[in-house]
């Protein structure tokens, strides 16, 4: 069923059965939002690549300070994604060396679970404007639709929120080329990498769209995902990064499988995330290896001088 996940591996299954234990919940936090603007990432100084990295046709695109950093992103993630370069897509950021990558960052495809932070932060945002808490009901699905990816919690959210509540929040996060899914397929909703890391970017720093309590309970439940479900964006990454995690998962009779993971990285001197977005994947496996192969490209890439 279009915006639901399908019957998964063994993996995935053992990941959707280990739940959290009871008790687990968190508590509600306020969301009231700052008045003050986020503060982006200082690119005055960034530098271009200038080795014009393609794959399969489209451009790798790296800017940052960094010298040598924004060249060697290039070519590892063409590298990383040869062979499937007409079927995915990836954007990130890090603030520690102001650096950028693109790579068909507006390219639309079906969201599967990503969606499922977006919807979280439609909520914190729609409570932050009613003066209020999470309630204690809502705290227990969106535990669950992050941590679990469970699928009846996010029905619930979604149809609370109505599309005009999602649209509100994309709009206020500037996420322009994120289009809603039609009245129930919340799974369908078409996003692109790039706007990923702009709801990457807003739960990571001071913001108007997103109060510190808000973007701190965002982060907290991603930082939960079951075991089985931390694929994708965190292969790589270093072992004193704090990582935060997204996935999904969704098989189609067009386009096959799609497998995206979005990912944020903190604690330690790290500050950077990055969304890998992929379909045309014959198994779940395959998008696992696609997305997988370029995480482990870009965390090598942006911790190789902090290692050395």
């Amino acid at each position: 069923m279009p915006g639901t996940h399908m019957p998964l591996t063994r993996r995935a299954k053992q990941g959707l059965a280990a739940a959290l234990a009871a008790g687990s919940a968190l508590t509600a936090f306020a969301a009231a939002a700052p008045v003050q603007a986020g503060a982006a990432a200082g690119t005055s100084s960034a530098v271009t690549s200038s080795a014009g990295t393609s794959v399969e046709g489209s451009p790798v695109t790296c800017t940052s300070d960094q010298p040598g950093l924004a060249d060697r992103l290039e070519r590892d993630i063409a590298t990383a994604l040869h062979g499937h370069g007409k079927a995915s897509a990836l954007a990130l950021y890090d603030r520690t060396t102001a650096t950028s990558c693109t790579f068909r960052a507006s390219t639309a495809f079906d969201s599967a679970s990503v969606v499922k932070v977006t919807i979280l932060g439609a909520l914190l945002r729609q409570a932050a404007e009613e003066h209020r808490l999470l309630t204690s009901r809502e705290v227990d699905l969106t535990t669950a639709m992050i941590t679990k990816s469970d699928n009846a919690a996010t029905n619930a959210l979604w149809h609370q929120l109505g599309h005009a509540g999602i649209q509100h929040f994309l709009d206020l996060a500037g996420m322009r080329d994120t289009v809603p899914g039609p009245k129930a397929t919340w799974g369908r909703t078409q996003i692109t990498a790039g706007d990923q890391v702009k709801l990457l970017r807003l739960l990571t720093s001071d913001n108007h769209v997103l109060g510190e309590r808000a973007r701190s309970y965002a982060l907290r439940l991603m930082n939960r995902v079951v075991p089985d479900q931390r694929w994708g964006t965190p292969a790589g990454a270093p072992g004193t990064a704090t990582v935060h995690v997204k996935n999904g998962w969704l098989p189609l009779s067009i386009n096959g499988w799609r497998v995206h993971s979005v990912g944020v990285f903190t604690g330690g001197g790290h500050d950077y995330g990055m969304a890998v977005l992929s379909h045309g994947n014959r198994t779940m496996e395959n998008g696992v290896t696609t997305v997988e192969r370029a995480a482990r490209a870009i965390n090598r890439d942006l911790n190789l001088q902090k290692a050395s």
